[in-house]
């Protein structure tokens, strides 16, 4: 910036000193120094343009980089916290808004300078019209003053409106095949189009504001330009200055124009950089669910090895950890998990046995304990290491089929093969063009809902945890696959605690214990069957419409979505493994998955 005040300072000496006098050897000598600054004036620009773009790229990188860590630390509490669009929005619109508005620094520290040195020029030309010059710089800024302002509370409104449409977007792409089942894909897209153009006019409203931002950023500098031409040229008429100041005095006004451009701007980028930033900072300050700050959150689950549970970090508190395999006991429903056995909790409300599950779990704040001693007073890695909660919501990532039920180790294909044969996911592997190494897209969007639903658990079972929570492991497949997968869950993890959700009657008939849970409190315990025989409440609960031969009346083998979903292989589907040890070699934990 100060740079380009020196040209007109040197045409000025040229004029007086050179051309006016006709002393040519005094003219060039000034030209081949005006001739250096301008070479001088070109290296800056091009520095000054690459250092601002490493500002630009740093403080993107870097805020990126902070915005994924702390959404990690928050785990499966982010999504009950924030929105995803409201995510979206400010990892591709905010983040790129701060960046643009820290490049103000520069230009606007050296405009300040330049308009000091301008200050000093033309108080030795004439204090007139340094007094202009001087007085009229800010009063340009205090004419766009109001305007900023009122784009401040546009852009606000603007960038919230963004946000409440990119989660209703994202709603309405994840939902898209229940709402077409449902019918209701329609009446969402409608109220979609009315919202953005609702968001359109908000934005032809901000717009407005900007345009006449970015007009007077360009127009009032012209302006001043004219005015102090004019009074400097009449001076000039009148002797009063020489023309060599009348030029230099041209010269300061015209180059004045670029710094008060970046004052405009820079008001305007600060206006928009600091909505951006009230909104990454409150998105910062959200904190996990549980005391420890550990980054594990509460809540109904939605994730497993690989899930969106992932990300916790290490935990404050230290206790003593069961060495060998002990009870798990959560006291707000009565649920006691005995080592080495398969126990299902049946409820008519989900939610409740996914509660224990997130107890049991510690994903939410409890008193439950394992052995003697409480959940929360264990390190955290050490829960994750031995207990993994497998959601059947689960995220599934985009990659091979390897990948996705392998996680971040390598699985050798013995270990896959027998994952995939207790999940009954054979079928998957055939049915796809290049079996494990063929693509699966985010979410499994290429996959039904009852072959995502299996490789999830194939995924859980690779993972071979001394704790496994499953949730609604087999809601989203038939009852001939659910049939085959129960038996074989059974075999495979025999020895090995194991706790699932269900109200299935052939899922429940397999477990060594059922809690029947009542209010989300423990009503009754035992077999299935004992259950049957014991408990009417439990046995309307479990039949769903099948006779006493057990054969489903519906005559249906769709699944739970609408989906007809067989996992149906040329083995036997009620048969167990084929003898070999169903964990892999090592264990592994649910961060690895």
């Amino acid at each position: 910036m100060v740079g380009l005040m020196l040209p007109p300072y040197v045409l000025s000496r040229a004029i007086d000193e050179g051309l006016v006098p006709g002393r040519m050897p005094v003219l060039l000598g000034w030209v081949a120094v005006l001739f250096g600054v301008g070479v001088a004036n070109a290296w800056l620009a091009v520095m000054r343009h690459r250092t601002m773009t490493r500002i630009r790229m740093d403080a993107t990188f870097r805020t990126v980089r902070a915005i994924v860590a702390h959404t990690l630390r928050l785990g499966a509490a982010l999504p009950r916290k924030v929105t995803a669009g409201e995510v979206v929005t400010i990892g591709i619109g905010d983040v790129a808004v701060i960046s643009q508005t820290l490049t103000m620094t520069g230009p606007g520290v050296g405009g300040v300078l330049a308009y000091g040195v301008v200050a000093v020029l033309l108080l030795t030309v004439s204090p007139l019209l340094a007094g202009v010059v001087l007085l009229g710089v800010p009063l340009l800024a205090l004419l766009v003053g109001p305007l900023l302002g009122r784009l401040q509370g546009a852009e606000s409104r603007y960038r919230e409106r963004q946000s409440g449409l990119a989660a209703r977007l994202t709603d309405l792409v994840g939902g898209l095949r229940v709402l077409n089942g449902l019918g209701g894909k329609d009446v969402f897209a409608d109220r979609h189009r009315r919202e953005a153009r609702e968001l359109r006019d908000e934005g032809y409203r901000v717009g407005a504001v900007t345009s006449w931002v970015q007009a007077l950023g360009v127009g009032l500098p012209t302006l001043f330009l004219a005015a102090v031409t004019w009074l400097a040229a009449r001076m000039a008429a009148q002797g009063a200055i020489t023309v060599g100041e009348l030029v230099a005095v041209y010269g300061y006004a015209a180059a004045l124009v670029v710094p008060v451009s970046f004052f405009i701007e820079g008001g305007y980028d600060l206006t928009r950089g600091l909505v951006a930033a009230r909104r990454v900072v409150r998105l910062l300050r959200l904190e996990p669910d549980t005391a420890d700050g550990s980054g594990s959150a509460a809540g109904n689950g939605s994730g497993d090895a690989a899930g969106s549970r992932a990300g916790d970090a290490a935990g404050s508190v230290v206790g003593d950890v069961p060495e060998a395999a002990a009870v798990l006991r959560d006291p707000a429903s009565g649920v006691e998990v005995v080592p080495g056995l398969l126990t299902a909790l049946a409820t008519a409300r989900p939610g409740e046995s996914a509660a224990v599950v997130d107890r049991l779990g510690r994903f939410a704040d409890s008193a439950a304990t394992w052995g003697a001693v409480r959940l929360d007073e264990i390190p955290l890695p050490q829960v994750r290491d031995r207990i993994l909660v497998a959601d059947n919501e689960a995220d599934l990532f985009a990659g091979t089929l390897r990948e996705v039920v392998s996680g971040r180790r390598d699985r050798t294909e013995e270990a896959i093969g027998r994952a995939v044969r207790t999940a009954l996911a054979e079928d998957i592997v055939r049915g796809l063009p290049d079996g494990l190494d063929s693509a699966v897209e985010a979410q499994g969007g290429n996959l039904s809902g009852g072959q995502r639903q299996r490789l999830r658990l194939v995924r859980a079972l690779l993972a071979d945890p001394e704790v496994l929570l499953a949730v609604e492991p087999t809601s989203a497949v038939d009852a001939h696959t659910e049939a085959g997968i129960a038996a074989r869950l059974h075999d495979a993890r025999a020895g090995r605690t194991t706790v699932v959700t269900s109200t299935s009657p052939l899922l429940l008939d397999r477990a060594d214990r059922v809690y029947f849970l009542v209010d989300g409190r423990a009503a009754a315990v035992g077999s299935h069957r004992q259950l049957l025989a014991e408990q009417p409440g439990y046995r309307r609960l479990v039949a769903r419409g099948e006779d006493e031969d057990g054969t489903d009346e519906s005559g249906t083998g769709e699944s739970d979505t609408g989906e007809s979903d067989t996992g149906e292989s040329s083995e036997d589907v009620t048969g167990t493994t084929d003898g070999a040890d169903p964990r892999p070699e090592t264990p592994v934990t649910k961060e690895d998955a």
